[in-house]
């Protein structure tokens, strides 16, 4: 029986679920397509950057012509730069009975190692003490002398002020116990993992959360097999742990909800009630005539576009920090008339000043002010009334008469079958309004949501000058949508 080979994301993968390495193996047709590439992106750039945090490295990377990386040509690059004078190497290379690993970084510890995991998470995840225990699994068969084993993850609290300090910006988590802890547990999951793999004929395993836990698995969509429209997956108000639950007890429609009366919350069989009994429209009238009374005219609609960095590019700015670059302001008066403003800020420096000033110039004090989900809002003003100070003021008297237009629909003093139990406004809106094409976000040309507009306008300054004016107008358009919906 031959041994598959394993890296350290494949053992991870088996970790997550044994089967979802048998299907890369045997059935890599029946994957789905899950967009990573933004996560992949701010991943290569934190690592790149850790690799300066001891100081000079050397990079034990090698690639073949066909831009492939060569792990022969790297275990060799490794071997070379350890019985040199190298204290860091990045990349470098292991393998031993199949097992391969690249440590991220490996630093030299007197007559030793250390190695180094980088992530551009914020914290230590269970998934991570798996990939680090692997590394020191196959880097003890392989007779290196590991002292110590660090996860290199993100400090959220950090703060840019100059020059990044990668001190700073960066976490040194000690797992040395945890891995020689779980030395034994390592072995035992490759013999299992290569034994679950072998097999010719594909393995029953039982979906549930390790499909989206850790990671969100490409194989989820094919084990559940064919699924009603809509199946118990779609619910809402319910947890992941409770959808599986129910889909492994033979529960996958609404209809078998239904009939086989499973125990769920009150906003859970609304939803499923007015979807196969055509319930008419719930409709709280009180509930929504005191929140109406709360507000006065004119009402400022409010919405912002933000974006994250994992590396703050500036002054005040913390790691995965929401960044305000846009924002629409749709003024409802009393008589119907609107007033609509817009800001964008301009691609490839900090937006934060421009837009507090915008901000206070479009927004008197001591007027009503609508948000939908307003916490995301009123955190932003608030980031910015801590570092504006001569606007703080101002800036806070808009958070603090902030209004959230989507309490009546997450309360459920409205509620009807279309909304599909959600409240976000991406579902309220064409439950409302099915057939008004210009308040249809499908419709829209280049931005069709919050997270198609952050990474687009990340990147907006590498474009060329057609480019930028062409999606300038798009994020207008996607953005001016949000508080047109609020109206």
């Amino acid at each position: 029986m031959s041994k598959i080979r394993l890296s350290k994301t494949k053992y991870c993968n088996g970790v997550q679920c044994p089967k979802m390495l048998w299907l890369q193996n045997n059935k890599p047709e029946v994957a789905e397509e899950i967009d990573n590439e933004g996560v992949f992106a701010t991943g290569h750039k934190v690592g790149i950057l850790a690799q300066n945090y001891f100081g000079d490295y050397v990079n034990a990377e090698q690639f073949d012509a066909e831009g492939k990386q060569n792990i022969s040509l790297m275990i060799e690059k490794t071997k070379e730069f350890m019985n040199g004078n190298a204290n860091n190497i990045a990349e470098a290379a292991f393998v031993i009975d199949g097992l391969y690993c690249a440590v991220d970084i490996l630093h030299r510890n007197m007559d030793g190692w250390d190695i180094v995991e980088v992530k551009s998470s914020t914290s230590v995840k269970n998934i991570n003490k798996d990939d680090v225990a692997y590394q020191y699994y196959v880097l003890r068969l392989c007779n290196v002398n590991v002292k110590n084993v660090f996860l290199m993850h993100i400090n959220n609290k950090y703060v840019r002020q100059g020059e990044l300090d990668l001190k700073q910006l960066f976490v040194l988590e000690d797992l040395t116990e945890e891995c020689k802890n779980k030395e034994l547990q390592v072995k035992n999951n490759i013999e299992l993992i290569r034994q679950y793999n072998n097999t010719t004929d594909e393995p029953v395993h039982c979906v549930g959360q390790h499909c989206e836990t850790p990671y969100q698995c490409a194989f989820r969509k094919y084990c559940c097999g064919d699924l009603p429209n809509p199946s118990v997956f779609d619910l809402r108000a319910t947890t992941t742990k409770e959808k599986y639950e129910l889909f492994n007890c033979g529960i996958k429609s609404f209809e078998d909800i239904l009939t086989k009366k499973p125990k769920l919350g009150t906003k859970t069989m609304q939803q499923v009630e007015c979807f196969l009994k055509c319930q008419p429209d719930f409709i709280d009238k009180n509930a929504i005539k005191k929140f109406l009374n709360t507000l006065t005219y004119p009402i400022y609609h409010l919405d912002f576009e933000t974006f994250q960095e994992a590396i703050p590019s500036y002054d005040g700015q913390r790691p995965y920090m929401q960044m305000p670059f846009q924002y629409s302001l749709h003024i409802e008066y009393e008589d119907g008339k609107l007033e609509h403003k817009e800001f964008i800020a301009k691609e490839g420096t900090d937006p934060r000043r421009a837009i507090a000033e915008s901000l206070c110039r479009n927004i008197p004090m001591n007027v009503c002010c609508s948000a939908y989900n307003m916490n995301f809002e009123k955190g932003v003003l608030c980031d910015l009334a801590n570092i504006f100070s001569d606007l703080a003021e101002h800036l806070l008297n808009i958070s603090a008469n902030m209004h959230d237009f989507m309490e009546p629909f997450s309360k459920r003093n409205y509620y009807t079958a279309d909304m599909q139990g959600s409240y976000s406004i991406k579902y309220v809106l064409p439950a409302l309004y099915p057939d008004d094409t210009e308040l249809n976000y499908d419709n829209l040309e280049g931005v069709h949501n919050g997270a198609e507009a952050s990474s687009i306008f990340a990147n907006l300054a590498d474009r060329t000058p057609e480019e930028i004016e062409k999606i300038r107008k798009e994020l207008f358009k996607y953005c001016e949508l949000d508080t047109l919906a609020m109206v």
